[in-house]
């Protein structure tokens, strides 16, 4: 098999899909792998890097596409390339399907058979999302902070306080990866932080984890509404594996929020958990916009901004999976890794996976291989 890497073209994506330890991987089970020139440069590979590994270097885009059996990439196709889809390529990436309609009517006319990184399930563990997830929730609360100084036009307010004044009040919607690593930060900074989630037990992991330094509180509307309306910086992490994520911040909230807050919408990728949010992705060119007077950051790629440490995350975890498909074909590999078959959203035409049927409103069948 060949296997193609483009380079990302998404606003400010720096990430690349595999690191030179993976390629040769790839390349020593006689896989081929084709690199479009300067594609690992924003993470700090040059081409001569994955030459010396027996990468080709490939000049145009177009070429790699067109000769790849399967493409290896970090973001979903973008408009502009979806000229390149054609019926039995593999696209293996972060495909979000479940608010992008228009992708998964061209990956069913192209019959193009697409696996997202984001749908693959061992167990109840995301393997591929993880990794992202953390960076993520790290980096939330980062660019959470800066944007509540006043020359970001926040509040004004340091994280952590100082003596004799108060921190600020970090309201976490969600107590999974993402939440999770958040929460970390967050507490490390020396904010008063609230976490909310439906799932006690993940409430009660993290307040064992973070004891006396956390408040948790049961997900309903009631108290997302009180919370969230008090806090200074809100981080909603909310995730249905595959799914639309669901808008528990309601526009009435924000409107009680405090002038110069900030809203971190982690779940933009599967169309934003905030009424203000939905559908209204931003870019790392233009990362935020303001609503009743709170700024509100949703970056759909939010680990494209650290791309050195999201690269050499994403490829480690990545990687096993494109080496067994790149062996023993698409079929061979589900055999060896079942969980494969959870990350499968379109196939011949048809799409696969229940969550993003649903969510698209396209027949859901079966697949069949």
């Amino acid at each position: 098999m060949i296997i193609g890497i483009p380079k990302e073209i998404k606003d400010q994506e720096s990430r690349v899909a595999a690191v030179p330890a993976a390629v040769s991987d790839l390349v020593k089970h006689g896989i081929e792998v084709l690199i479009e020139k300067g594609a690992g440069l924003g993470s700090g590979i040059s081409d001569k890097d994955y030459e010396d590994v027996g990468a080709k270097i490939i000049d145009s885009a177009k070429e790699v596409w067109e000769r790849a059996d399967m493409i290896y990439k970090v973001k979903e196709p973008l408009e502009e390339e979806y000229k390149y889809l054609r019926e039995g390529l593999i696209i293996y990436a972060y495909l979000h399907l479940a608010g992008n309609e228009k992708l998964v009517d061209e990956l069913i006319k192209r019959k193009v058979t697409a696996i997202g990184f984001e749908t693959v399930q061992k167990g109840n563990k995301l393997p591929l999302l993880q990794p992202m997830s953390e960076i993520a929730g790290r980096m939330a609360v980062q660019e959470g902070a800066r944007y509540l100084t006043k020359p970001e036009g926040g509040r004004g307010i340091l994280l952590q306080g100082v003596p004799g004044v108060r921190p600020a009040n970090v309201v976490i919607v969600g107590a999974g990866t993402v939440g999770t690593a958040a929460t970390r930060i967050a507490v490390g900074m020396g904010a008063r932080v609230t976490v909310l989630d439906i799932n006690v037990d993940a409430l009660t992991k993290l307040h064992n984890i973070f004891p006396d330094k956390i408040e948790t509180l049961y997900s309903n509307p009631i108290n997302i509404d009180e919370a969230v309306s008090g806090a200074d910086l809100v981080i909603s992490t909310v995730l249905i594996p595959g799914a639309r994520a669901p808008q528990l911040v309601r526009e009435d909230t924000v409107k009680n929020m405090k002038e110069g807050s900030v809203v971190v919408d982690v779940a933009i990728d599967q169309g934003g958990s905030t009424d203000i949010t939905q559908g209204r992705p931003t870019s790392h060119s233009h990362p935020v916009f303001k609503e009743y007077g709170v700024t509100f950051y949703a970056v759909a790629n939010i680990p494209g901004a650290v791309a050195m440490t999201s690269t050499y995350a994403l490829s480690n975890a990545t990687t096993v999976y494109a080496k067994a498909i790149g062996e023993e074909g698409l079929k061979g590999a589900i055999e060896k890794f079942p969980e494969l078959k959870s990350g499968i959203n379109t196939y011949d035409g048809k799409v696969v996976i229940k969550s993003v049927a649903k969510d698209t409103k396209h027949e859901l069948c079966e697949l069949n291989l």
